[in-house]
């Protein structure tokens, strides 16, 4: 009886589970984990909008398919979409700064369509923190910027330590950052190394100005004051080490009459400008005299991705570019510890950098909170709506050199090296009194914000398949599934909501987009479609990134 007990009890707490001295399983074995719920389109879409140009009701059936970490492996795997293949490719142009317009095209075709979805948009990310502009001391040189942003791109899942080697020597930071021509010390002529590739290197790109904990919360000393990074002896020691390079290729040292390819080759080193003194660096480090520039270059690398700062301060960069504004200091530290060790004792492995940044909790918490996600960039608001509706021109091109007139930014068309904007932007009111920020907002202002909203009404209303007039460049996008169900404006609205919001919508953002189609007539299909796609497109439902 105690026998026919004890094996009914088993039976009905473990039923189906092999068990109690019985069954194919080992005694003892818990059972298989549930599998995890299934990926909803608008967390499809939540995700895609992180790690693409924008999300897409196909994208998404394949993240729902695979999942974001396998999404992600294979994302990695694709090759490389590049710039300078293409631009070497075109006919020499009159002026040679009309190329940027060639250039900016191919960002928009990689960005928009090319299969390295993923890798294209942590570029992006790199070019925001490792700034170089077209604008200015590179309108003349299209070819350095293109294979400048090449750099980034083949970067993007290597190493942090090689990305800021190959960075230092591209001539287009030499020229954009005076590195390129800067010259060892030369008192009878007055000549003092250039410091400014060093302040940014180590402000902008690598540990910041003041000491910071591992989960970004800043250093304090003695007297509860931040501590710095550096100072002005060390700003010198780094400028020190920065001279003596200078076009490949190049028949006097800082000349710019040099080949097209001394544009995107690696400057060369001449021995006889580098200071071969010694040199202070960080943490009371002091480079010996007599080392070449070479191996002067790599130790002062080397101490900078040794310093403390580094991993914190990548992985607030990087996560407030992909994924929220305002990450907690848990998941700071979560993605520094993962700089530091990859899990295989390497340091500085931005694959897996991303993957932890994309796939951390805090980038889809399960309960949203109203300090979660970020603004989307302008520019990425536009090509997520290009990639919804297919947006193409008849020429195939993508003219839009002065994108950054139009959206207030551009692809590597920065107004100077602090990027479009600060990581440390917020705006007064709510936000800075909550001590958060908001980064994006420091470009939205009035007037950039109405030539948004314009340009959105041009596209939609106007740059349609539905125009007869459009000329060769002319972009345009695709609204015809959306004119075949305007007469049903319950159907209309779920099949826009579903194209740019995965379906997420309002009930507040219906209701005002169903008032509006109620007051177009059902025969106007054309107008009732680009109502429905502009509503969202401009809605702050569309504007915020989860």
């Amino acid at each position: 009886m105690m026998k026919k007990r004890l094996v009914s009890l088993c039976a009905s707490i473990l039923l189906g589970v092999a068990g109690c001295g019985g069954g194919s399983g080992s005694p003892g074995t818990p059972p298989p984990p549930p599998p995890p719920p299934p990926v909803t389109k608008a967390e499809a879409f939540q995700f895609l909008n992180q790690a693409s140009f924008g999300a897409t009701e196909a994208e998404a059936d394949s993240v729902i398919a695979t999942r974001q970490e396998q999404w992600i492996d294979i994302q990695m795997q694709r090759p490389a979409s590049l710039q300078l293949p293409h631009m070497l490719s075109l006919p020499p142009p009159q002026f040679m700064g009309q190329l940027h317009n060639d250039r900016v095209d191919i960002w928009f075709r990689n960005s928009l369509w090319g299969e390295d979805q993923l890798r294209q948009r942590v570029a992006f990310a790199l070019s925001e923190i490792l700034v170089v502009s077209q604008l200015g001391a590179l309108q003349s040189r299209p070819f350095a910027v293109a294979d400048y942003y090449d750099v980034l791109v083949n970067n993007a899942f290597g190493n942090y330590r090689d990305l800021l080697e190959e960075v230092t020597l591209h001539p287009a930071m030499g020229v954009y950052l005076s590195m390129l021509g800067n010259e060892k010390p030369n008192p009878a002529l007055n000549i003092r190394p250039d410091e400014n590739y060093a302040r940014e290197l180590m402000q902008l790109f690598s540990i910041g100005l003041v000491e910071l904990n591992l989960d970004g919360t800043e250093r304090l000393d003695a007297n509860n004051q931040p501590i710095p990074t550096y100072n002005q002896e060390i700003i010198e020691g780094f400028a020190h080490v920065f001279t003596g390079w200078t076009w490949a290729g190049s028949p006097s040292f800082g000349s710019g009459r040099v080949p097209v390819a001394s544009q995107y080759t690696p400057m060369e080193l001449w021995p006889d400008y580098h200071d071969t003194g010694p040199k202070m660096l960080l943490n009371g480090t002091t480079l010996p005299a007599g080392q070449s520039g070479e191996q002067d270059l790599s130790d002062a690398l080397d101490n900078i991705f040794a310093h403390p700062n580094i991993a914190p301060f990548v992985a607030i960069r990087l996560i407030q570019r992909l994924t929220t504004s305002n990450p907690s200091t848990g998941y700071v530290r979560r993605v520094a510890q993962v700089f530091n060790d990859n899990g295989f004792g390497v340091k500085g492995d931005l694959r897996a950098v991303v993957k932890e940044i994309l796939l951390d909790p805090e980038a889809s918490p399960a309960m949203p909170m109203e300090i979660d996600g970020k603004l989307k960039e302008p520019l990425l608001r536009v090509t997520q709506l290009y990639k919804a509706y297919n947006a193409t021109s008849a020429s195939g091109k993508y003219s839009l050199v002065a994108s950054y007139i139009l959206f207030a930014q551009g692809p590597l068309q920065s107004p100077s090296v602090f990027n479009f904007f600060s990581p440390f932007y917020a705006p007064p009111g709510e936000i800075r009194d909550s001590s958060l920020v908001a980064p994006e907002l420091e470009i939205a202002t009035e007037y950039t914000n109405t030539l948004l909203t314009n340009y959105l009404f041009g596209q939609v209303f106007g740059l349609n398949q539905t125009n007869e007039d459009l000329g060769e460049d002319d972009i345009f996008i695709d609204i015809q599934e959306e004119m075949d169900v305007a007469a049903d404006i319950d159907a209309l609205i779920n099949m826009v909501a579903g194209k740019l919001l995965g379906g997420d919508i309002s009930d507040t953002l219906r209701t005002e987009i169903r008032g509006m189609l109620e007051r177009v007539p059902e025969t106007d299909t054309a107008i009732r479609a680009a109502e429905a796609i502009y509503f969202v497109v401009t809605s702050p439902e569309f504007a915020y990134q989860r």
